[in-house]
């Protein structure tokens, strides 16, 4: 069995990418975790930096279950992407088994998820439409809201 990992934090990032929407970069109630660490300066001359404070796959969670009130799911959303194009190192890019990739991804945030807590789901469907993501967990959620100049992105409120 593999050894799981105690935390002191209330709020769980688990795909925290380089922070993008974070008004606090380095909030200390929030644990930030990513599957990669990385820097890359983008062609425009912008510094890219994904600096999690925890290596982690969201597939497979290191955490006791029901261990935070908060757990932010905002998973790469695109899947024809060259592996070097800026998109693909500022937002990841899906696997060929993206489907069983996020499947795996809501039960394990549903699972570190305390009673009454609150999942916050992001995705954008430029390529792949919300509904079909959506199918991928057995939860429903309470509300959502579209956003962006071609209301292409959707957050998405879940408690448990």
């Amino acid at each position: 069995m593999e050894r799981m990992v105690d935390v002191d934090k209330k709020i769980l990032d688990v795909c925290c990418g380089p922070k993008m929407f974070y008004f606090d970069k380095n909030n200390n109630d929030v644990l930030f975790g990513d599957v990669r660490e990385e820097q890359h300066i983008l062609c425009d001359g912008r510094k890219l930096e994904i600096m999690p404070d925890m290596i982690i796959d969201f597939r497979k969670l290191p955490f006791k279950s029901k261990s935070f009130k908060v757990v932010v799911f905002d998973p790469p959303h695109l899947n024809k992407l060259g592996a070097n194009s800026w998109m693909a190192k500022k937002y990841g890019v899906l696997s060929n088994t993206w489907e069983d990739d996020i499947r795996s991804g809501f039960s394990e945030c549903f699972r570190v998820l305390d009673n009454g807590g609150v999942l916050i789901f992001k995705w954008n469907e430029v390529q792949i439409p919300v509904s079909k993501i959506l199918k991928l967990t057995n939860n429903k959620p309470l509300l959502g809201h579209k956003s962006g100049k071609q209301s292409n992105t959707h957050w998405i409120l879940f408690i448990k």
